[in-house]
């Protein structure tokens, strides 16, 4: 029977925001780990991919921030694959903290690219893991997929602001990293608010990769009369992501 992915953490300072919680881009960053360590355990992690010019690329997720756990907290982070849904590998998330009760709770949405065409790739291998039916935990931290991400009516654009894709944001498959986006996104909402309110939820959609160098253009939208912000980030006048916050 296969098993979750199961490690535990103790929040680190350079983990920690200026009130001491857990960041959420660090929060982030261990499932990104987390989903590509439990990748190699089902047999379809980064080196057999790679071995075809392949690689796993997050399309969607979803977020809930129930609690941010502290600096010094101990925190245990599980993670499992729970099927497909069409082209995309769902994979769920949940940090808890030592007493067990959720922390943090993630559904997120995977694609296999072609990193020689940087499209889809079929399937191919994948046809025996995307239907193998051990090798899923059919279980929902949150049942609902991530879903499109758009901007709704009314929403005001706050500011717009640049960021030029440098060394700090790109990853082992020479692009930006997926956390690099919400980092940006919460760095364009502005200290005003990220300085005075916890990050509640987020979703996000990763619509086209941003290579080195690029120039994105980050909008920033509020819904009138409440806490929520969209950014919408564009290279060359084309959206390569856009992410819902909610504080």
């Amino acid at each position: 029977m296969v098993e979750k992915f199961s490690a535990e953490y103790k929040v680190t300072c350079y983990d920690a925001d200026h009130q001491m919680r857990l960041r959420p881009s660090a929060f982030l960053n261990m499932a990104q780990e987390a989903a590509n360590s439990h990748a190699d355990y089902l047999g379809v992690g980064y080196d057999t991919l790679d071995e075809t010019k392949q690689a796993w690329v997050m399309s969607r997720m979803k977020v809930e921030f129930l609690r941010l756990p502290m600096w010094r907290e101990k925190v245990n982070l599980q993670s499992w694959h729970k099927g497909t849904a069409g082209f995309m590998f769902l994979r769920d998330f949940i940090l808890t903290d030592s007493e067990g009760e959720a922390l943090v709770k993630a559904t997120s949405s995977w694609l296999v690219v072609d990193m020689t065409t940087r499209r889809l790739a079929r399937r191919g291998a994948f046809t025996e893991f995307a239907t193998n039916q051990e090798k899923c935990i059919c279980e929902d931290v949150i049942e609902e997929p991530a879903q499109k991400v758009v901007l709704p009516e009314g929403v005001e654009l706050q500011r717009s602001v640049t960021h030029r894709a440098s060394y700090s944001d790109l990853d082992m498959n020479h692009h930006v990293n997926n956390v690099m986006y919400t980092v940006w996104a919460m760095d364009a909402v502005g200290l005003e608010v990220t300085e005075e309110l916890a990050l509640r939820a987020l979703e996000i959609n990763f619509n086209n990769e941003i290579r080195p160098n690029d120039e994105v253009e980050l909008g920033v939208y509020r819904l009138p009369e409440s806490n929520t912000y969209y950014v919408d980030g564009k290279v060359d006048g084309k959206n390569s992501f856009i992410v819902r916050l909610e504080f």
